[in-house]
């Protein structure tokens, strides 16, 4: 199985990247559209865990309260990140998704970051600066989708590679 959540917050690039890797042939979702995440915000569990069972090998985007019920089915965990900043200049600047153009939805995002964006921090298993090229970040996926489920509960945490701070672009840890 090699299942990837890619998740991150509201403009960090996530749909973006998803597009590139769908053109490439891959199995890919974004739960922000066709009813997957419900009114309330979060999956759909039934319907996911049908996909789930059915599909041992998709990449699918979101940032939902109950994803962390669904952890265990995904081999990797993949927080696309971007300073606020970055985030806020995407929303405004994008077309075909109107969230964040709100004032009230720009105050979400501002939210968002401090207080939701350190939780999926911790339970991701690689962080990627979402400014970097797609096609970049896309080679860094498939790779991951060419690799084992990640180490498994219990095992001591090691870490690989670089610090989080966005002048070290990525990061990646492999999780207990």
């Amino acid at each position: 199985m090699t299942r990837i959540l890619l998740t991150g917050m509201s403009g960090a690039g996530k749909s973006t990247l998803l597009a590139e890797l769908a053109r490439r042939g891959h199995r890919t979702l974004d739960t922000d559209h066709d009813g997957w995440t419900l009114p309330d915000g979060r999956w759909d569990e039934p319907r996911i865990t049908r996909l789930l069972d059915r599909e041992p090998r998709i990449v699918i985007s979101g940032t939902v309260e109950n994803q962390g019920a669904f952890r265990d089915l995904f081999a990797h965990v993949v927080l696309l990140s971007a300073p606020r900043d970055v985030l806020l200049a995407r929303v405004a600047a994008r077309t075909g998704n109107d969230y964040g153009k709100d004032p009230a939805e720009r105050e979400e995002i501002r939210r968002n970051t401090r207080e939701v964006e350190p939780l999926l921090r911790r339970s991701a298993d690689l962080e990627l600066d979402g400014r970097r090229v797609t096609a970049d970040l896309a080679d860094e996926l498939e790779r991951l989708l060419d690799r084992p489920r990640r180490a498994p509960p219990g095992s001591t945490p090691v870490a690989i590679g670089r610090s989080s701070r966005f002048d070290q672009p990525d990061r990646e840890r492999e999780r207990g």
